[in-house]
C-alpha cells in the first residue's frame, strides 16, 4: 500500500499525515450534470481517499471543491459548513464572466468592436477631469486586457484609481472616468478593477438592460443557472450595478468553466462565438509576469516535466475556475483565505493529487 499523502504545509496550519479513512463517493447526477465514477477509470482513489480525509481533518480555507472531466461531474467535496446549496462570493472571478458577457454583447451587436473607444458606449457619461484626446483613446479591449493607462492599480496603494480607495467616494464611475492618465492606452498593464467597471456599464448601456438582467437572459439561463445573486462587500445601496460582484453555486461556476473548454457551446447551442473565446483566453499582455487575456488568466502548472496550460479565473480567497484544454478538464474551487497566501492551496492539490489522478 502507498504511504499517506502529504499535503504541501505552507498553506495548510498542519503539516501531519493521515492515513486514508475517508471513502471515495460519486457525484449526485442532476438535471444539467452527469457523473462518472473515479473508480471506473482507473483513478488512484488511495491518494484521493488519503487527500480527502486530509482536507476533512486539517485547518484549511477552501471550502468547495468540483472537478469535471469529459463534460462529467467526477469529484465534489464541501469543507467548514459549506454545501452544494451554498452561493459564494465570486470576487474577481467576476471579471472573467464579464468578459463571457462583453463576448456575447459583441456577438450580438450591441457593443460593433471592442476597438472603439468605451467612451463611445457611455452617453449619459462625462470626463470632468483630466480630459485629454489620448484619454479618450482607451478602448474596450484595453478596459479588457488591464491596458488603459489610467492610473488604476489595485496592487499599488498610492494609486489613485486603487479599488479600496474608489470605494470611499460618492460616484466610483465618476472618480474612475476623472483619473489622469499615466502610460499610453494598450502600453503598460495594470491590475484595475474599475476598469471591469466600466466594461459592465458599457455592456448596460449599450444593451440597455442592467448587468444582472444581460446576464441572466443571455448566459444564465440558457445554462440553467438560477441561484444567483449580485452583490458587493460594502454595505452601501448606492453603488453602480455595474461595480456589483457574482454569488454563484460552484456546480455553476464548473458550467462556465465547460463552457470555455467547449469553445462557447453549451448543450449543442452556441452561446458565445468561439473566436471571443479563443481570443479571450489567448495572451494579449501580460501582468506581473503572468500572460492574461480579456480578464482571463493563462496559468500553467507543470508537474514531472509536463507543462499543463490552464485558463484561470480568479478570485480573492481562493475563488477559481480552472479550464485545462489538454485533460479535458475543468476544475472548481470556491474559499475563505481572503488577502493570503493560503489562497494558492488549489492549485498544490491540482499538481500533486488532482492532475495525476486524472491524467492519461
Amino acid at each position: 500500500m502507498k504511504p499517506c499523502l502529504l499535503i504541501l504545509a505552507f498553506a495548510i496550519s498542519s503539516s501531519s499525515t493521515v492515513c486514508a479513512q475517508y471513502g471515495y463517493q460519486r457525484p449526485i447526477a442532476d438535471a444539467f450534470w452527469e457523473t462518472e465514477d473515479l473508480r471506473t477509470n482507473g483513478a488512484d482513489t488511495v491518494v484521493l481517499n488519503q487527500l480527502m480525509e486530509q482536507m476533512h481533518r486539517i485547518d484549511h480555507d477552501i471550502h468547495s471543491l468540483v472537478v469535471v472531466q469529459h463534460g462529467k461531474l467526477v469529484l465534489e467535496d464541501y469543507f467548514g459548513g459549506y454545501d452544494a446549496e451554498t452561493i459564494h462570493d465570486l470576487r474577481s472571478t467576476t471579471k472573467s464572466v464579464l468578459s463571457l458577457l462583453m463576448g456575447i454583447a459583441v456577438d450580438k451587436g450591441y457593443v460593433r468592436s471592442i476597438d472603439e473607444p468605451f467612451m463611445n458606449y457611455l452617453p449619459g457619461h462625462q470626463i470632468n477631469k483630466n480630459d485629454s484626446p489620448q484619454k479618450r483613446k482607451i478602448t474596450i479591449k484595453d478596459l479588457l486586457t488591464m491596458s488603459s493607462g489610467l492610473d488604476c492599480n489595485d496592487w499599488d496603494s498610492k494609486s489613485k484609481g486603487q479599488e479600496d480607495k474608489v470605494y470611499k467616494r460618492k460616484n466610483w464611475m465618476q472618480q474612475t472616468l476623472d483619473l489622469p492618465q499615466i502610460y499610453a492606452s494598450g502600453d503598460t498593464a495594470m491590475y484595475c478593477t474599475m476598469g471591469t467597471v466600466l466594461v459592465a456599464r458599457v455592456i448596460e448601456e449599450s444593451s440597455g438592460l442592467s448587468i444582472a438582467d444581460f446576464a441572466s437572459h443571455f448566459l444564465f439561463e440558457p445554462l440553467g443557472i438560477t441561484d444567483v445573486s449580485w452583490k458587493h462587500t460594502t454595505d452601501r445601496e448606492d453603488i453602480p450595478s455595474a461595480a456589483k460582484r457574482l454569488y454563484m453555486l460552484p456546480r455553476d461556476m464548473a458550467k462556465l468553466g465547460q463552457l470555455v473548454l467547449d469553445h462557447g457551446v453549451w448543450q449543442g447551442d452556441s452561446l458565445v462565438s468561439a473566436d471571443w473565446i479563443t481570443a479571450s483566453t489567448s495572451k494579449q499582455t501580460t501582468l506581473s509576469g503572468i500572460d492574461y487575456g480579456y480578464l482571463w488568466w493563462q496559468i500553467p502548472l507543470e508537474k514531472d516535466g509536463i507543462l499543463y496550460p490552464m485558463t484561470t479565473a480568479t478570485g480573492n480567497g481562493g475563488q477559481y475556475i480552472m479550464v485545462l484544454p489538454s485533460l479535458d478538464m475543468v476544475a472548481v474551487f470556491t474559499g475563505g483565505a481572503y488577502n493570503s497566501e493560503k489562497d494558492k492551496l488549489p492549485f498544490v492539490l491540482m499538481r500533486n493529487a488532482i492532475i495525476p489522478m486524472l491524467e492519461p
